[in-house]
Parts: structure tokens; sequence; C-alpha cells
């Protein structure tokens, strides 16, 4: 009853608007205090000590830095504008390069906003401009900023990792092959859309000589590959921890600024401010959320959820089938840090009771968090691309536009569902 009752009302109170963080800790000194007693929060000071001394949790403002000053570098314009110019004369070019741009972002960044906020500025003028369908260039660039959540680094894998006591190099190995497939899905739902209905996105006139739209290309695109496979290869061949490979990110983005000539002490000023400010949102979350679990726990929900699930036909099928559906409906309302931190704890202890791959559910929860970016009404990306798309451009358009890579990404979590040993690297 009292899982029931912390449960209802916190998602009533974030219905209503109210601040997450906040929410999580308030409904939680509320029932906790009324219903078990004061005595309960006493072990709460051991929990914020533990969550301060976690060392895998300093990665997250680590690669957020890192994200941000690329971001503030114009590393994404010229990657955008180079690769448009490269891909545009095809059909569905432009679209395209957005795609591959946002994979791009996604391995050197891992911050979905920055990146749908970057290709809505640069992309979206240029395919409306050639007469591009509106919801089809609006889905686009919206499925390609999410691509960062699933692409190490991955801020949603880091957390993942640490709710769920998995290590996060193994999770950044895994999700990689995930990862490439949806972005192959994406390419190739483009092409098949342009041999369809070419009027969606036709291709562009170039005048420009190509073998120097090839160099310029080379010139934007290498460089942000060899600081994702320093980050990446240090962490994969073992010579780094995703801690300690962070750090190395965080520096690279400040070399590759001083490269393209977008370094100066100001935006490594903002870059920093920008970076407290989001840290500090997910922090805040995290020890509401720990509030919130702490209550969940000791009032012996947690038993009851794991009885009534491990008692149902199907166990291990069953299970992933009814958290996979619980967790997509929840992404429509609620975001993926709300999830990570309120419902995976209740998940974890019910997967390692029935011999579940814990790496395996951890991917599979970070592709469904995925969708939590494009699924209407409240989905993070569609707002972020309505603040920066023309007022013609409708909210509606938009979420029309996001629907078939939302179909995309859930056939795509199916296929991971239904052959990891192909699609996971344990």
């Amino acid at each position: 009853m009292i899982g029931i009752v912390l449960f209802v009302v916190a998602l009533l109170m974030l219905f209503l608007g109210y601040s997450v963080a906040y929410t999580f800790a308030g409904v939680s000194v509320l029932v906790g205090v009324t219903m078990l007693g004061m005595d309960l929060f006493s072990f709460m000071p051991y929990r914020i000590m533990s969550i301060m001394e976690n060392t895998t949790l300093m990665a997250i403002p680590m690669f957020i830095f890192m994200g941000v000053v690329l971001q503030k570098s114009g590393l994404a314009e010229r990657m955008l504008e180079s690769s448009a110019k490269l891909f545009g004369g095809i059909s569905g070019g432009v679209a395209i390069s957005t795609v591959v741009v946002g994979a791009l972002l996604a391995a050197s960044t891992g911050v979905v906003g920055a990146s749908v906020v970057a290709m809505g500025v640069i992309s979206l003028p240029v395919m409306l401009k050639n007469n591009y369908h509106q919801p089809t260039a609006a889905g686009v660039i919206c499925a390609s900023g999410t691509l960062g959540q699933i692409i190490p680094p991955s801020i949603i894998l880091i957390i993942l990792g640490d709710v769920m006591g998995i290590s996060v190099g193994d999770l950044f190995k895994a999700a990689v092959l995930p990862g490439v497939l949806l972005i192959v899905c994406y390419i190739l739902y483009i092409l098949l859309l342009g041999k369809a209905k070419p009027h969606y996105c036709p291709p562009i006139v170039q005048n420009e000589d190509r073998s120097e739209l090839i160099i310029q290309a080379i010139k934007d695109v290498v460089p942000p590959l060899i600081l994702i496979v320093a980050v990446l290869g240090s962490i994969f061949g073992g010579i780094a921890t995703p801690t300690e490979s962070s750090s190395i990110g965080s520096m690279g983005a400040i070399l590759l600024s001083t490269l393209y000539g977008g370094f100066s002490f100001k935006k490594i000023k903002d870059s920093t401010l920008e970076t407290v400010k989001v840290t500090s949102m997910i922090f805040a979350v995290l020890l509401g959320a720990t509030a919130f679990s702490m209550v969940f726990s000791y009032s012996g929900s947690d038993y009851l959820v794991e009885e009534f699930i491990l008692g149902l036909p199907g166990e291990k099928w069953t299970f992933i089938l009814l958290s996979m559906v619980a967790i997509l409906i929840l992404g429509f309302f609620i975001d993926f840090i709300e999830i990570a931190f309120l419902v995976v704890p209740i998940l974890t202890p019910i997967a390692l009771s029935l011999n579940i791959d814990m790496v395996w559910f951890a991917i599979l929860i970070a592709m469904n968090l995925q969708s939590s970016f494009l699924t209407p009404p409240f989905g993070f990306s569609l707002f972020y691309l309505k603040g920066v798309a023309p007022k013609s451009m409708k909210t509606t358009t938009i979420y029309k536009g996001v629907i078939p890579f939302i179909i995309i990404q859930i056939v795509v979590l199916a296929l991971v569902v239904l052959f990891p040993k192909y699609l996971i690297v344990f």
C-alpha cells in the first residue's frame, strides 16, 4: 500500500509540473515520515556519502563538459555543412548526412539537447530551403540527436552502470553494435523513402568541385574521429576507466576547439557553468530518487513487486516484455533520468533472480529510454527542435515526423531482444 501511495503521488506531482528532484525528495519525506516514522531517514546521510564517494559518477560532468566545449567550438556546424555538401547530391543526402553527423556528435559529446539544437539550426534550414517534406526533416533531426542515448560515451549508460552495479566499460562495448544497427536502419529508411517518394527528400544541386568537398569533409571529420578513438579506445583496450577517459575527452575537446579556432577563456567559462547546471540537475534527481527508493524498499514494496512478477507465467520473457512496455509507456510522460533512478532499481533485483544477463538488460533499457526523447507529448527532442524551428513548423508536424523513427527504434529493440548473441558484445 505504501509503495502504491508513493508512486501515485509522485507521478501526480510530476504531471502537475513540479520539479523532479524536489518531488522525489518531498514525497519520500512526506510518505516516509507519515507511514514509517522519522527514524528511517537516519540512514540517508550514509546514502548521500556513498554517492559523493562514487568515482564512476565523476565521468558524468567530464563527458558533459566535453560535449558542451565541442558544441560551443563550432564543431557541429563544420561537420554538418561539409557533410551536407558531400552527400547532398543524392536523394535524401542531407538527411543521411544529418544522421551521420548525429552519430559522430553522439560519440564525441553524448549531449542530446546540444546535438538536436545544433542540427536544427544548421540542417533544418537547408532541408526546408530544398523543399524537404517538413515532417521527414523534423523526424530525421530529432532521431539523429537522440543517438547520444545509446552510442558511447552515453550519460544514461553511466547512470545505468551505477544503478545496476555493472561495469560502465562493459556497457560501452555492448552498446556499439546496437547503436550501429540503429544508424544503418535510419539510413536505409531514408534511402527507401527517397526511392519511393523522391519529392520528400530531393537532392541538392551542387556546383562545387567534388575533390575540394572531400578534402574539407576530411578536415572537419577526422579530428573528432581521433578524439572518439582516443576516448573509447582507451576504455575498450583496458588502458583507462570511463572516469579516466572522460578527462582525456575533456582535454581533447579543448585541443579541438583550439584547432578549429573556437577557443577562448570566455567559452571555457560558459562551458563550465553549463556543465555545473546540467550536472547539478542530474545529481539533485539522484539524491531525491535515493530517498524515494529507500522509502520504497524499507516499506517492503520491492518484495511484493518481485513476488508478483515471479508468479506470472513465462518468467524471464514475461518480465522482459512487461518491463519494456512499462518503460516505453512511462517515457511518454517522464524523463529518462527519472525512469533510470525510479524504475530501474525495482527491476534490477528481479532480473538478477531470473538470471538475466545484466549487461544485455541494461542495453535494452537504454534503447527503450532513447524513445522517451521522441515520444509525444513530452519528448524532450521535440521541444528542443521546436525551440529553433521556424514558427511556420507546427508541433504536430514534428510529432508526425518522429513516428517512423520510433517504430524503427522499437524494431531494433526487438532484434536486440531476440538476437543478443549477434548484437551484444558480452
